[in-house]
């Protein structure tokens, strides 16, 4: 394996960037940065099936509109990682900032533990093999799912009492579904989101994804695979149509 190592500290995030492109184009297979702390857009744009190991603290919008690579952050993660990702998978092994996944096309997004505000907002989907997830293994703060198009957001819950206690949980979804360990208030969820039971056939088809999760971070998956969950998705695809007049 070709492995290019990269020493990030103290340096801005414009030369990192060109050196990781530099080293994808080179034929890297294996792109280990170390050091990093704060350097934003990390892996933006990067195509094709390398592997980035982040360690360190990146700055915001990691592997925005990345499409192939698989990127490992061996720290926490600040605001928007996964901004509009195309494909690929972003690993985080600690917590994230506000709007995780924002604008998502595909691929898989994967925190270990918490996430910040408005988590896969607006999450789009436009073929089956493009639909992409976003896995939280704690929990999220408000406006979870906010106008989702499509994909899937789930949260586990894990070290929770309650996996989700804040409010405007899919506020305004007109696509996809958010699924959540355990039950769910109803008044914590958001204009035009409602609940529906979670089936064993909702357990077949999300078990892949939950085994896939805990595969990275040396879980057991066992504990997750029952049907303990509650699945939101759109009340209708068109949830503010009651705010418009028409003449």
């Amino acid at each position: 394996m070709k492995t290019v190592t990269i020493d990030a500290k103290d340096m801005h995030y414009t030369p990192l960037n060109q050196k990781i492109r530099a080293a994808v184009a080179d034929g890297a297979e294996e792109i280990v940065l170390n050091n990093v702390l704060g350097q934003r857009f990390i892996g933006n744009g990067v195509r094709g099936d390398s592997r980035i190991i982040v360690n360190g603290v990146p700055g915001g919008d990691v592997c925005m509109f990345m499409s192939g690579p698989t990127c490992i952050v061996n720290g926490n993660a600040e605001h928007a990682p996964g901004n509009t990702m195309d494909k690929g998978m972003l690993v985080i092994h600690g917590s994230a900032g506000d709007a995780v996944a924002h604008g998502m096309r595909g691929g898989k997004v994967f925190v270990r533990n918490n996430i910040g505000y408005r988590g896969g907002i607006h999450m789009k989907q436009y073929e089956v093999e493009t639909r992409p997830m976003l896995v939280i293994g704690g929990t999220a703060h408000s406006f979870l799912g906010e106008y989702m198009a499509g994909g899937l957001v789930l949260v586990l819950g894990i070290g929770q009492e309650k996996a989700m206690t804040d409010r405007g949980i899919g506020s305004g979804i007109h696509g996809g579904e958010i699924i959540i360990r355990g039950e769910v208030d109803d008044y914590l969820l958001g204009v035009g989101a409602k609940k529906f039971e979670f089936t064993e056939a909702d357990l077949e088809r999300t078990k892949p994804v939950i085994e896939s999760f805990c595969e990275q971070f040396g879980l057991d998956p066992a504990p997750f695979l029952d049907t303990n969950y509650t699945r939101i998705a759109p009340a209708s695809s068109r949830p503010f149509a009651g705010k418009y007049v028409w003449e």
